[in-house]
């Protein structure tokens, strides 16, 4: 009956072939598992050498991967040494995030923010001066042609040419770090003539009216002021004075339970002049340094805006002669020359004392920012270039040139 079975080792070779791939597989893993395990203690040993020696020191401790695996690693972790009560589990807050920021720190995240744009205007130009030539007519408008890409806008754009034609005499020959030193050096002076310090008031609040159009960040770029503010020391108040807008609220009151601080709202539909009014008051007794107002971004109707903003500012003003401090008008660097052209509205409804422009690190069309302050004077307060609560920060304009002409 078992005459013709063959038991040759040939036959079983297709037989046990997916078994011992599958074996294989099961070895690999595991010892992949026993090194990665391995590590993962040398880490926190040595987590817990630094700890006992700087116990205040913020090390935020190593968690394993894998939940299910949780239980049974904190086990053997608890059995080598106790954690130290000062090092903390959680992670730090939003305030403590922006005091960690240095100025190195920051001017290195300004730099990979704007690496789109210094790609479209250093890298354009610094293949056109890869040895030293003579500035012609043609080579001139090539320049022109890269710089009016990055959005700066023809007049300045037409102006840093100006500027480079005669810094370089018709006989002499330019290389890139020389027309580079020409462009920082005029673009420096056009950001520089606009700019102001702020002047706070002699008692507080420091009252700030946001305002922008819809879909620029205004809500979330609030937040992040105040949380800058707060890094100062400085004790703040948000006003939700934008009643309009479905959730806006709401969004304003995420930003201040996160960051707690309190939030003068009403419910949606309240007058916006009322609610601002209300905030104000509140921002005196509580001796709140600085006051933030969230307003509505409609734009569609130029007097219907201008009658609110007419309205909140009267409101205001009654509590605090003076206020508001300041109009800061949100951008969005994305949209270019579309921004260019929401400071000419806005400008002819509200008297618009500082910008913040965003999302930077979203566009090629950074340059927008010099044709801004050349075409109005109006100074630039802060700029974002990420969407992490720390990527908002007060403008600089030598660390802005430098970061797109590398």
């Amino acid at each position: 009956m078992f005459r013709d079975f063959d038991l040759s080792w040939s036959s079983l070779v297709p037989i046990m072939t997916p078994f011992l791939v599958l074996a294989g597989i099961a070895l690999l893993y595991f010892i992949v598992v026993l090194v990665k395990r391995s590590k993962e203690r040398k880490e926190f040993k040595k987590f817990l050498d630094e700890s006992s020696k700087d116990p205040g020191k913020a090390v935020q401790a190593i968690e394993p991967e894998d939940e299910s695996d949780s239980d049974e690693e904190s086990a053997e972790y608890e059995l080598d040494e106790d954690l130290p009560e000062e090092v903390a589990s959680s992670p730090p807050s939003p305030v403590d995030e922006v005091r960690a920021v240095t100025k190195q720190s920051w001017k290195e995240r300004l730099a990979l923010g704007l690496g789109k744009t210094r790609n479209t205007i250093s890298t354009n130009l610094s293949s056109l001066f890869m040895q030293k030539i003579s500035l012609t007519e043609q080579l001139l408008e090539k320049v022109h042609e890269v710089l009016y890409k990055a959005d700066i806008g023809v007049s300045t754009v037409d102006k840093l040419i100006a500027h480079l034609k005669a810094s370089s005499p018709p006989s002499s020959s330019v290389g890139w770090e020389d027309v580079k030193k020409t462009l920082k050096s005029q673009a420096e002076q056009i950001l520089s003539r606009s700019k102001k310090d702020l002047d706070f008031p002699e008692e507080p609040p420091f009252v700030v009216l946001v305002v922008g159009v819809n879909g620029v960040g205004k809500t979330t770029t609030i937040g992040k002021l105040a949380a800058y503010y707060l890094a100062q020391d400085q004790s703040v108040l948000l006003c939700a004075a934008d009643t309009f807008r479905a959730a806006a609220i709401e969004q304003l009151q995420v930003w201040g339970d996160r960051l707690g601080v309190e939030v003068i709202k009403q419910k949606q539909g309240s007058d916006p002049a009322a609610v601002a009014f209300d905030a104000v008051k509140a921002a005196k007794a509580r001796k709140a340094d600085v006051l933030f107002i969230d307003t509505a971004g409609r734009l569609h109707n130029k007097d219907d805006l201008m009658a609110e903003l007419g309205r909140i500012k009267r409101a205001i003003s009654k509590e605090v002669p003076s206020a508001p401090h300041e109009i800061w008008l949100v951008l969005d660097a994305t949209t270019g020359q579309n921004a260019v052209m929401q400071v000419k509205a806005f400008r002819e409804v509200v008297n618009v004392t500082g910008l913040i422009v965003t999302k930077l690190d979203g566009t090629a069309k950074g340059g927008v920012l010099l044709g801004i302050t050349d075409q109005f004077n109006v100074p630039i307060r802060f700029i974002g270039v990420g969407e992490k609560i720390t990527d908002l920060r007060p403008f600089d304009e030598r660390d802005y040139v430098e970061s797109i002409f590398a």
